[in-house]
Order: C-alpha cells, then sequence, then structure tokens
C-alpha cells in the first residue's frame, strides 16, 4: 500500500503516526493472513500455496520499501527545518518563541526518527512469521 506523495504531511507529527498505523496493517495481519491462504497437509490440493506466497512476498516487501521511504522523506523535511531554525537561532539569541518552536521541531525529529527503529521491528517480525510459514512454498529472491 504506498501512499500518495500528496497526502504525505510531515509537519503533523499525529498525521504522519497516522498514516504509518494504516501502512502497517499488511504487517499487523499477517498472521490471518496466512492462516487462512496457506493450506494445511489436509487441504493442501486446494490452493496454490507458492502463488499466495509470493504475491504475500511482494506486498509485504512493497509496504516495507513504502514505509521506509516515506519515513526517511520526513526525517529529511525535518532535518531541514531544524537545521534552519538553528541558524535562525544563531542569529537572534533572545528570541524565546523562536527557540521555543526549534525545541518542538528536534522533538518531531527524534520521534520520527525512533520510526526506523519501530519500522525495523515490525518488519523483522512480518518476515519471520512469513519465513515460517511459507519456507516450503516459495523461496524469494535473495535481495531481502
Amino acid at each position: 500500500m504506498a501512499a500518495p506523495s500528496s497526502f504525505l504531511n510531515c509537519e503533523e507529527y499525529a498525521e504522519f503516526q497516522e498514516l504509518l498505523r494504516v501502512m502497517r496493517t499488511i504487517d499487523d495481519r499477517i498472521v490471518h493472513e496466512l492462516n487462512t491462504t496457506i493450506p494445511t497437509a489436509s487441504f493442501v490440493g486446494k490452493v496454490d500455496a507458492s502463488k499466495t506466497c509470493k504475491e504475500l512476498h511482494q506486498s509485504l516487501a512493497q509496504a516495507h520499501e513504502s514505509r521506509e521511504r516515506i519515513i526517511k522523506t520526513c526525517i529529511a523535511q525535518a532535518s531541514s527545518v531544524v537545521e534552519s531554525l538553528q541558524e535562525e537561532r544563531r542569529k537572534s539569541l533572545e528570541d524565546t518563541a523562536l527557540l521555543k518552536r526549534l525545541r518542538k521541531e528536534q522533538t518531531k525529529l527524534r520521534l520520527m526518527q525512533s520510526e526506523l527503529n519501530v519500522e525495523e521491528v515490525v518488519n523483522d517480525r512480518s518476515w519471520k512469521v512469513f519465513n515460517e510459514r511459507c519456507r516450503a512454498h516459495y523461496k524469494p529472491p535473495k535481495s531481502q
């Protein structure tokens, strides 16, 4: 699920988090997806498990790539804002409103950077579950 860049709002951290939450739906539902699509031994002839696993692998890879791109884009935007505010701050050290805004933006930047760690945990969990259930049906390319 790729989010169109026109909907990407890095200004508001709450909107950024909500977008990631929606985009992580595939990871949140992977166990259910695998349980309902990968056959048990008694139903093995009724479903093409290799095709299902391949499609799920592609969906997961796309979702992970999209989220990482969005997170890194927002981090870059927030970093740029912080740098410009730091430059303004150097010019006017007495401006408390500017200092407050700078600190708010620095906090937002740190929170966005921490989303990369969250993303790594979410991705690792999804790949582990995927590999446990699909390893007998599909061997993904080594680019993962």
